[in-house]
């Protein structure tokens, strides 16, 4: 029976996310985990690739029985593929700022962390490293500040978007900016969104609100509700892309996956769009933070089924990974269901156009694959993906519910397949490497063979285009 304090159109987090829902939901999941004919019902509705529910994706997350797990992953990859085909954007993150006033334990930002070197860029600065991100071919970025009004309030944040849009470097340009600031009022979401971001991101670490008060013992993020109910904020200033995620390790991984489809729930049944994207972080060590102190961290097998059941669950949403995973883990769950990633990513206040020495280390966790973004498109392309950094539908109007209409009817690649070879044939000519250059150029010319007629007409004309240096940014 479904509780009935639970109300995923409500606007009060503790309705939306319900805790006594949540555990209703692993009662019934963990009753049934074994239970053969409720799951091959439950796979039944997953096929018709139209989600589940969270009470039902729980139950495959639980589920124990080998051969249906090993249906749960196929499953996800066919739903990855219909969904997203082989296309993978890719983004990097530019932390501006390191301030913090929050006590979070799990972070080495946090106030009390008083020997992590404290860094803001200057615009001067940003635009150095921003020219940096130019050359290695970066089209997408990411804006990470700590939650600071003093050294970090929204003016900072508006001005750097405008620098960051404003510099044109050779046939370099930063087409599309993200933002992953804290939960703030929605006149600022408004001014965010007059600004020309992207997608709005913010992670809500974990749904558990007991959880989530211990480990924001200080500072305004200690205030759940704030934070949780952030999107509909965002979404009310009239940004209608947003990205959700937890950070997996800091509470039990089956509470935080039900948590977050029942946001995903939540966006869908208020405003009619689900997350444009979910992100799938787990707890690192970083400065002054231990992971053997967090006794909720994940392994590998169960952060893979965790991708699977997101993908089958909510197929249309974008799902990210990062440098925080190695190329192994990265490897496994890009077929799963991730079609983001970043490559060559530094997680400390600039260090792209000059590494950071290290007694000066200003970075939020530790990377783990540390491969350029060269290598990470050779790796991509190797393994029968098309590395993208394409930006159509932002700078089209393709947002929010446009945008997910076509998604969810499986049309978008229509326009995204396309862009994606474009975009990539760009990288290609204005910085890739003798290899790379060779291995995507033979993945352009073979995908060109999948188009209509006529759009594989225009899209060599283009390509052309781009190799005789006649033009960039051309787009479906």
């Amino acid at each position: 029976m479904e509780n009935v304090n639970y109300n995923p159109k409500s606007l009060n987090a503790d309705e939306f996310i319900s805790h006594q829902e949540i555990c209703d939901s692993l009662e019934y999941a963990e009753k049934n985990k074994n239970n053969e004919q409720l799951l091959q019902q439950i796979l039944d509705k997953a096929r018709l690739e139209k989600g589940l529910s969270h009470r039902e994706a729980s139950v495959l997350l639980a589920c124990e029985i080998p051969e249906i797990n090993e249906q749960i992953f196929e499953l996800a990859k066919k739903i990855k593929l219909n969904y997203y085909r082989k296309r993978m954007l890719l983004f990097l993150p530019l932390y501006l700022s390191n301030y913090c006033v929050n006590g979070c334990v799990y972070c080495p930002y946090h106030l009390k962390n008083k020997h992590i070197a404290r860094k803001k860029m200057t615009q001067d600065e940003i635009r150095r490293e921003v020219i940096a991100l130019q050359d290695m071919g970066h089209k997408r970025l990411a804006l990470e500040l700590g939650e600071d009004p003093i050294n970090n309030p929204i003016e900072y944040v508006l001005e750097s978007i405008k620098t960051i849009y404003d510099i044109k470097h050779k046939n370099g340009a930063i087409r599309r900016v993200n933002v992953n600031i804290a939960a703030t009022t929605v006149e600022n979401y408004h001014k965010l969104k007059e600004a020309g971001i992207g997608t709005y991101i913010l992670f809500q670490e974990t749904y558990n609100k007991q959880s989530y008060e211990m480990l924001h013992p200080s500072g305004p993020k200690h205030n759940y509700s704030w934070h949780t109910e952030a999107m509909d904020r965002a979404m009310e200033g009239g940004i209608d892309d947003v990205g959700i995620g937890v950070l997996f390790g800091l509470s039990t991984y089956k509470y935080e996956f039900a948590g977050l489809l029942m946001h995903a729930e939540h966006l869908e049944a208020v405003h009619g769009v689900g997350p444009h994207t979910i992100s799938v972080p787990r707890l690192r060590p970083a400065d002054d933070i231990n992971t053997d102190d967090f006794k909720d961290c994940i392994n590998d097998d169960i952060f893979a089924k965790i991708v699977a059941c997101i993908r089958i669950s909510v197929p249309y949403t974008g799902m990210i990974i990062s440098t925080r995973e190695s190329q192994k883990t990265r490897e496994r769950v890009l077929e799963l269901g991730i079609s983001q990633l970043s490559g060559g990513s530094k997680t400390s206040v600039g260090g792209y156009a000059e590494p950071e020495k290290e007694e000066a280390n200003s970075a939020q966790f530790d990377v783990i694959d540390t491969r350029t973004l060269d290598e990470v498109i050779q790796w991509l392309l190797k393994r029968g993906y098309i590395p993208s950094f394409c930006t159509a539908c932002y700078r089209a109007g393709r947002t929010g519910d446009r945008f997910m209409e076509l998604c969810k009817a499986k049309q978008i690649h229509n326009c995204c397949h396309p862009n994606a070879l474009l975009t990539l044939e760009e990288y290609l000519t204005d910085y890739a490497s003798p290899k790379t250059l060779e291995i995507g150029r033979q993945v352009i010319e073979k995908e060109l063979s999948t188009l209509r007629p006529d759009v594989r007409e225009t899209a060599n004309k283009w390509l052309t285009a781009i190799r005789n240096n006649k033009g960039r940014d051309f787009r479906f």
